[in-house]
């Protein structure tokens, strides 16, 4: 097994031990108190992945402010409410729907960025979106608020990734890593005192725990993406599932129906298909313009110009 694909197998797990212990606060804490200090723990692990050459003082000296800034609201708003989604339903519903964010990422890439998608990408969220309805089902049971915060969830965290896209290439890293912490910081600590209650010590402990998985994961990803091709690392983000499944089980006595087990499963196979299409077409490309540019003599049609399409 690549080390990178280790590095990602327990990065998602330690995502996942993180997301189990925010959700064992339920209404204990408010969700902008649990974020602020989940963002503040995670910072200490996050401070060492500072790219080597940039400084915390450039943090703000941006090409694209009001996109880094917007990018940062959006990112914001996703934590408050999958940490909202966390509180009030079932682990592994909302990773079902946090997972929808694919759909509207690749929504997104056509509307926004003008990017071709085929019809085996659409034919497989489609597929997707219809595991996440087996899961939910909505109009032959009660739905929650939390469902419609998971959702939401998913089309920030699209945004967040859209934008991203956009600007990643021209800012420097330690903006994209400073300014969503501050944000997320500032916001939540502006709107959890109204309701602030001083965390007892074993919650503190948790928040304390729960920051610093966060934190450790987010460089654990990163050594992930260094030490092996997207294609092997964002299948493993699926291993979620797996542990939604577990730890609601173990620690909250969650047990999802056969048809939710179906619809997870469908879920993970559409993600799965997604990502090995993707990975495939990226090699077969990438070994097309290797021949092209080991070939002697001028090409002699159109497709040795252009390459396959992708």
């Amino acid at each position: 097994m690549p080390v990178g694909v280790l590095y990602a197998v327990v990065a998602y797990s330690v995502y996942s031990c993180g997301d189990a212990i925010i959700k064992g606060f339920g209404q204990s804490l408010s969700v902008f108190e649990i974020g602020f200090f989940i963002a503040v723990f995670s910072l200490i692990p996050a401070a060492f992945a500072k790219p080597k050459g940039e400084h915390w003082r450039d943090s703000f000296r941006l090409r694209h402010p009001g996109l880094v800034h917007l990018r940062s609201f959006t990112g914001v708003a996703s934590s408050i409410l999958v940490t909202v989604s966390f509180t009030t339903i079932p682990f592994a519903e909302t990773y079902s729907l946090v997972f929808m964010m694919p759909l509207f990422i690749t929504v997104m890439s056509v509307l926004i960025l003008r990017e071709h998608v085929d019809i085996v990408r659409w034919s497989m969220l489609t597929l997707g979106f219809v595991g996440v309805m087996l899961v939910v089902r909505p109009g032959f049971r009660e739905l929650e608020f939390g469902h419609l915060t998971a959702l939401l969830c998913a089309v920030f965290g699209a945004s967040t990734t859209t934008i991203l896209r956009v600007i990643a290439p021209t800012e420097k890293r330690v903006s994209l890593i400073a300014l969503p912490a501050i944000y997320v910081i500032v916001v939540n600590a502006v709107l959890m005192v109204p309701t602030f209650v001083m965390p007892t010590l074993q919650q503190f402990g948790l928040l304390a725990a729960s920051g610093s998985l966060v934190g450790l994961g987010h460089i654990l990803l990163i050594s992930a993406t260094r030490n092996a091709p997207a294609s092997q690392v964002a299948p493993i983000q699926y291993v979620q599932i797996v542990w939604a499944i577990g730890l609601g089980a173990f620690f909250y006595f969650e047990y999802p129906d056969l048809l939710a087990y179906i619809g997870l499963a469908v879920v993970v196979l559409s993600g799965l298909v997604n990502v090995f299409v993707d990975g495939a077409r990226a090699r077969i490309a990438g070994r097309f313009a290797e021949y092209r540019a080991v070939r002697p003599g001028p090409p002699s049609n159109i497709t040795e110009v252009q390459g396959p399409e992708i």
